[in-house]
């Protein structure tokens, strides 16, 4: 056991003997040594001192000292004389010249100073005292005796010393002895009475016991205070006694509860199982029903009459960004704060048990709007009365059926074409038939035409120059190229009615946009002051865009389209201040490659824009425009190519026409189907 705990173990009076002995110790060891550094201190101190400067002042003698300085033999001579004396450690003495004559030393030899000019340094490393003495001599200078005292202390103050020690240290073992007894008498033997009372009350259990009061300190009050503890204690048991045999009785009259109890707990065991069956059952409906909730398309909320949220599937957590930790009995206008402006048709729901629809709102999710129908059922059960919010996504309902409208205008389109190409076809085929003629008869080759000349007088070379300064060749030519793309338009009409399969090649775009934009350069109209090439065309090519599978020639039909439409839209600006430009863009957008046409022009209105591509639609004057080059360009878009054409307008801003193409990793080969064939 360590040294430490045994001391804690100790007994309380030990405890304080046991200190009281370390304190007196101490006390007599402090004692002791400031007693002996003392006595040590006035001996080297002071005794030592003043026997030197007595026996300094005898030897100063003019008498004794005069012939001490005449000679070594007499300076060895007078320091003889000084051995006597034992407190004396060394002596030395110097004559006028600073010369050591003579020196005398008891025990180990010190080193004195040769010369008197040293002797303050040498006294500075001295820890011995020391006197010096001047010697006069008539009529020279004096001459010097250094004395050193011994530092050894004599006999007698040891024994003095050891005497007083004894002394003390008997002194307090009498009185460590003492105030023991008095500990003993006056804490112990009390504590020690008290601690026995409370062994005998533990061990023979009679609380009737009393301590005696004793003095009036704190043991008297202890004793006092365990007294009064005892005398509770004893009324306290009586108090159990009491409620013991009470407690009895109690018991005897349980006993009989218990046997009625343990009847009915049989019951209710058998049916606590029943109903636990019953509520297992309950509870897999009800996560089965949550299941089937929670798989729903459809957003489903349930609140209760105060329009508080009591259940919330995953579809609402999706569309609202709250989960149903967060939504559970909260008020539906923080859970999902869009519905804050239906609140008075919800309410109105549950006043007047309803149903209630709103057909489309239009909220943002993930950044892209999406159109919502909602629905309002009432609730009612023996919770009371609430409201199931049923929010459909429709948005790609009403895009279908955006696309269906479009499918059954562009059918009729197919139906119109094929009639339309028939009876275009005939009147272009002599159109282009003679516009042939007419160069072939003007010709200077033919000898017919030679002949006919000079049978009218006419020299046919000469009508040929004037015909070339009026610029009629090029407006035949003009007439031809026309013709020849209006075949090409009928060509493609035809292809929406009759079925063809066709196989895409690499088209490179640039090149194509090129030769769309030279091919509507030729476009003018003298009637209205509109020519194509007044137009600032700007080229924003991707470098980083190859070659996309596609057919060039309806390609290049819907660019044409686009060019012309762009032009007439900046020629029918009010204000020209800004010039004509066209914007003309290629960019990978992978798995697209995207062309997009933007003019400066007049712009169109939104109700404009969503019937764009709408067929016989048309905002030019009558005679200007069919309404079809748009439908029939977004037919072969999105038709033949399998890709995307839309456009984005601002009025008095200008318009975008976006084309986007399947790249050559997704391209397939298409097999076109018209719809009828007149």
């Amino acid at each position: 056991m360590p040294l430490r705990q045994r001391l804690e173990n100790l007994p309380v009076g030990q405890k304080l003997l046991a200190a009281l002995l370390v304190l007196l110790t101490t006390v007599l060891l402090v004692a002791n040594l400031t007693f002996i550094s003392a006595a040590y201190y006035i001996s080297q101190e002071s005794m030592a001192p003043q026997a030197l400067q007595t026996i300094g002042r005898l030897l100063s003698n003019p008498g004794l000292s005069q012939d001490a300085l005449t000679s070594e033999s007499n300076a060895k001579a007078l320091l003889k004389e000084l051995k006597s004396y034992s407190s004396l450690r060394a002596a030395a003495l110097y004559d006028n010249n600073g010369e050591r004559l003579a020196q005398v030393q008891q025990g180990e030899k010190l080193n004195l100073p040769e010369r008197y000019k040293n002797i303050e340094g040498w006294r500075l490393t001295e820890f011995r005292s020391t006197q010096l003495i001047p010697i006069p001599k008539a009529g020279e200078a004096p001459g010097y005796l250094l004395l050193v005292a011994s530092s050894e202390l004599p006999m007698a103050f040891y024994t003095g010393t050891l005497t007083a020690s004894l002394g003390i240290l008997v002194f307090s073992v009498l009185l460590w002895l003492i105030i023991a007894r008095q500990i003993r008498r006056l804490i112990t033997e009390p504590i020690y009475q008290l601690e026995q009372l409370s062994r005998q009350v533990t061990r023979e259990e009679n609380y009737a016991l009393r301590a005696k009061r004793g003095n009036d300190d704190e043991i008297g009050s202890l004793a006092e205070a365990f007294n009064t503890m005892l005398s509770r204690i004893e009324a306290r048991e009586q108090q159990l006694k009491r409620a013991r045999d009470d407690s009895q009785d109690a018991y005897d009259q349980a006993q009989g509860l218990a046997e009625e109890t343990r009847h009915t707990n049989r019951k209710l065991e058998l049916e606590v199982q029943v109903r636990s069956k019953i509520e297992k059952k309950l509870t897999g409906f009800q996560n089965y029903l949550n299941s089937i909730i929670d798989s729903m398309p459809s957003a489903l909320i349930a609140l209760d009459e105060q329009l508080y949220v009591t259940q919330w599937n995953q579809e609402a957590s999706a569309l609202s960004g709250t989960p149903l930790d967060e939504a559970l009995n909260q008020p539906i206008f923080l859970a999902f704060e869009p519905m804050k402006a239906f609140l008075p048709k919800i309410k109105h729901t549950v006043e007047r048990h309803t149903v209630t629809k709103i057909e489309r709102v239009t909220w943002i999710k993930d950044e892209v709007p999406h159109h919502y129908a909602l629905t309002f059922y009432p609730l009612t059960g023996g919770a009371g009365r609430g409201v199931v919010i049923r929010i459909d996504d429709i948005t790609q309902r009403l895009s279908l059926e955006d696309m269906m409208v479009q499918s059954e205008k562009m059918l009729s389109v197919g139906g119109l074409a094929a009639g339309m190409a028939h009876e275009i076809n005939n009147p272009l085929g002599a159109i282009l038939h003679n516009v042939q003629n007419i160069r072939r008869r003007l010709s200077p080759d033919l000898p017919k035409n030679i002949e006919q000349a000079e049978q009218n007088g006419i020299d046919l070379a000469q009508v040929n120059r004037y015909l070339e300064s009026r610029e009629v060749p090029k407006l035949l030519e003009g007439i031809q190229q026309a013709g020849a793309r209006a075949a090409k338009i009928v060509s493609h009409m035809l292809s929406f009615s009759r079925l063809s399969n066709r196989q895409m090649a690499p088209c490179d775009l640039p090149a194509l946009i090129d030769q769309a934009v030279e091919i509507a350069s030729n476009d003018f109209d003298l009637t209205i002051g509109f020519d194509f090439k007044g137009q600032a065309i700007i080229r924003q090519f991707d470098p980083n865009l190859g070659p996309v599978p596609g057919t060039a020639n309806e390609l290049e039909q819907v660019l044409l389209n686009l060019l012309k439409n762009a032009a007439q839209a900046i020629h029918q600006r009010a204000n020209d201040s800004e010039p004509g430009r066209i914007i003309l863009r290629t960019r990978l957008n992978p798995p697209w490659a995207e062309i997009q046409v933007e003019d400066n022009g007049i712009g169109m209105s939104e109700n404009v824009r969503k019937r764009t591509f709408e067929p016989f639609f048309t905002t030019k004057e009558i005679g200007q425009g069919t309404g079809l080059g748009l439908s029939v360009s977004y037919f072969i878009i999105t038709n033949n190519h399998k890709g995307q054409m839309e456009v984005q307008s601002t009025p008095g801003q200008g318009t975008c026409f976006t084309l986007r193409l399947p790249l050559a990793g997704s391209a397939i080969n298409v097999q076109e189907q018209s719809l009828s064939e007149l």
